[in-house]
């Protein structure tokens, strides 16, 4: 049965449903409070790093690889949570969804400082991703439910910018808290961050969901699924996404052993790994000031083939032994600063066409990237040798297939945003 069609808005109307209007509080603190959703996760992983041994040892697990598992348990919640969140924001609103899993990410948060056993941590860590995918969720819906296009693309970016930062910071500020206290201080921040995140988007964010909650034929779990999944662009750009986060998440893997291994870089890894790695928070900050003036596709699509030839240009001079400590940050930061273009435009053009599915589309593009991300990145990893070329050809590679996607979806007429509105 066809949809009634609804009376075209007022001026009124339409003026009330402003970004702002709706908002009720200022730019700057709606893209802070943004960078501060999706950061909690990064900062929940990339904080507990240097405490992994110390709990080793409180806990009597001795195996390096068994202590991996409390990274990896808690992405295991964080990808399952992401497939719920989304559609339940679509018909719940987005505010009380966020809300619950903020509380979840605290109750596992307060376990995890309470826990005196391994097995027990670990459950605590499963409840905090859990809690963990509703922050990541919802800021991308949210940020939909207000903008689209360009104009999306640039909050994302200065999101991003924010975002970025934690994961170049985090590692040594686990590695402070680990000098003036034991691993349970770790959990002390985290909870009180988690609090904090909470009551800020509690009292200070508004619901954005109104206009799909009100509807009255709401589309069924499996045909919002359905909407996300066959739209070629969704998946176009949500797979793409995926496997430049894989060059990420390899270069994460691996920077400790690349950097103190084949350059012998000792003390001085965490200041080489936060340098390569902030040039992606001012890629950020450009793409913000650029992608309203050019087009997502024209500055993500010449990025992405940039992020190839450099992938090609570290390969080659690790197979000729020119890779330098110097050769290896200038290219891998060339790379980075890449990715700082590509991944919010890419995000950005994922989420396109979703509307008022966002909710749905975002709980779809955040479990695809993350499985597809964390598979590359850890299969990268993993292939360390004791040189810089399994980075290098992983880099190259995912890029490449990211690029082959792009091509398939666009094809040659629509690259760089030609032929685009």
């Amino acid at each position: 049965m066809d949809t009634p069609q609804q009376p075209p808005l007022t001026a009124q109307q339409t003026a009330a449903r402003t970004p702002d209007a709706i908002l009720k509080i200022s730019f700057i603190e709606f893209v802070a409070l943004t960078a501060a959703l999706m950061a909690l996760t990064a900062l929940s992983i990339d904080i507990m790093l240097p405490a992994l041994p110390q709990i080793g040892s409180a806990l009597g697990v001795t195996s390096e690889n068994d202590r991996q598992q409390i990274v990896i348990i808690y992405m295991v919640g964080f990808a399952a949570g992401q497939l719920v969140y989304g559609p339940l924001s679509d018909r719940l609103g987005r505010k009380p969804v966020l809300l619950a899993g903020l509380v979840l990410f605290i109750a596992g948060s307060f376990a995890a400082l309470l826990s005196q056993s391994f097995t027990t941590l670990l459950g605590a860590r499963l409840i905090q991703g859990l809690g963990a995918a509703s922050p990541r969720v919802i800021a991308i819906a949210v940020v939909r439910d207000l903008y689209s296009g360009r104009h999306m693309a640039r909050v994302m970016s200065l999101a991003m910018m924010v975002f970025i930062l934690i994961p170049v910071l985090a590692p040594s500020v686990g590695q402070g808290l680990m000098h003036i206290g034991d691993w349970r201080l770790t959990f002390d921040v985290l909870l009180i961050l988690g609090v904090a995140v909470a009551v800020w988007a509690g009292l200070r964010l508004p619901e954005t969901a109104h206009r799909i909650t009100q509807h009255t034929c709401a589309p069924t779990l499996l045909a919002s699924f359905k909407e996300a999944v066959l739209c070629r662009q969704t998946m176009a750009y949500g797979i793409a996404t995926g496997l430049m986060f894989g060059c990420l998440l390899s270069y994460v893997a691996s920077s400790q052993q690349v950097f103190t291994e084949v350059f012998d870089a000792g003390d001085n890894f965490p200041l080489l790994f936060g340098a390569v790695a902030s040039v992606m928070a001012v890629a950020s900050f450009l793409n913000a000031n650029l992608v309203e003036r050019l087009g997502m596709r024209r500055v993500a699509h010449t990025a992405l083939v940039i992020f190839i030839a450099v992938a090609l240009a570290l390969a080659l001079a690790s197979l000729t032994g020119h890779a330098s400590l110097s050769v290896f940050a200038i290219l891998v930061a060339s790379a980075f600063f890449c990715f700082g273009l590509i991944a919010p435009n890419f995000n950005t053009l994922a989420m396109e066409q979703q509307g008022e599915n966002a909710g749905m589309a975002s709980s779809v593009i955040g479990a695809l990237g993350t499985a597809i991300g964390a598979s590359a990145g850890g299969i990268i990893g993993a292939a360390f040798d004791g040189t810089v070329l399994p980075l290098a050809l992983g880099f190259a590679g995912c890029s490449v297939m990211a690029g082959l996607i792009v091509v398939a979806f666009e094809g040659p007429d629509g690259l760089f945003g030609r032929n685009r509105p």
